[in-house]
């Protein structure tokens, strides 16, 4: 993949396309043949929108994972590549999540590969306070990690192992960095070899969102 754009919208259900904000060319440490920009996240902390990505720096993609931010004032435009996140690594750097708590304190997870890792973010939200930690309690992680917190709960979903058809995991805890409680299985195979999924709330309602394409509402306030 490459070229990220932005999708707006004001009832979870009709979509304006915002425009692209970001693609390979615009990264001045990236893979020199470009492309593989995989599944990304942003998070928005002191007037800044952060856009996290994740992106080779070396032709032999597959090896040199690194974990892009760029930055804007404005969620759907002017996002400038800042590097990336030093002192990430040991295994694949794909599919970040941040969260941003309500004491205003941000942690970051990625994971692939069947391991999943977690941890805190300076208050530059671009660099690491202390070690990433592997996230415990998690059963049959894939990958696709992404956790929010509602009724100071947190919830971890992640993508499974099943073969060429991933299935949605979740596990709580009452921690932001674990460890975790496996809770089961949510969606089951959908047609998607590499399913996905997000959870937020809008207008004070929850949605969770999965790949392929299916937009659920549920958790009722």
């Amino acid at each position: 993949m490459d070229r990220y754009h932005v999708f707006s919208s004001e009832d979870m259900v009709n979509w304006v396309d915002e425009g692209e904000i970001l693609r390979s060319d615009d990264v001045s440490w990236g893979r020199p043949e470009g492309g593989f920009m995989w599944a990304p996240d942003c998070a928005f902390k002191n007037g800044t929108y952060y856009f996290y990505y994740p992106h080779p720096s070396g032709s032999n993609w597959n090896d040199s994972w690194k974990m892009g931010v760029a930055t804007s004032q404005h969620p759907g435009s002017g996002f400038t590549d800042q590097g990336y996140i030093v002192g990430l690594g040991g295994f694949a750097m794909i599919d970040p999540c941040v969260l941003v708590d309500d004491d205003g304190r941000a942690y970051m997870y990625y994971g692939g590969g069947s391991r999943c890792a977690g941890g805190e973010l300076n208050d530059d939200m671009v660099s690491l306070k202390g070690d990433m930690q592997d996230m415990v309690g998690l059963e049959d992680f894939h990958e696709a990690a992404w956790v929010f917190k509602r009724n100071d709960i947190f919830y971890l979903n992640y993508s499974d192992n099943l073969d060429n058809l991933n299935r949605m995991r979740y596990a709580t805890s009452t921690s932001p960095l674990g460890p975790w409680t496996y809770r089961g299985i949510f969606l089951e195979p959908t047609g998607c070899s590499t399913s996905h999924g997000s959870v937020a709330e809008f207008k004070g309602q929850w949605y969770g969102q999965y790949a392929p394409s299916l937009v659920e509402k549920w958790l009722s306030p």
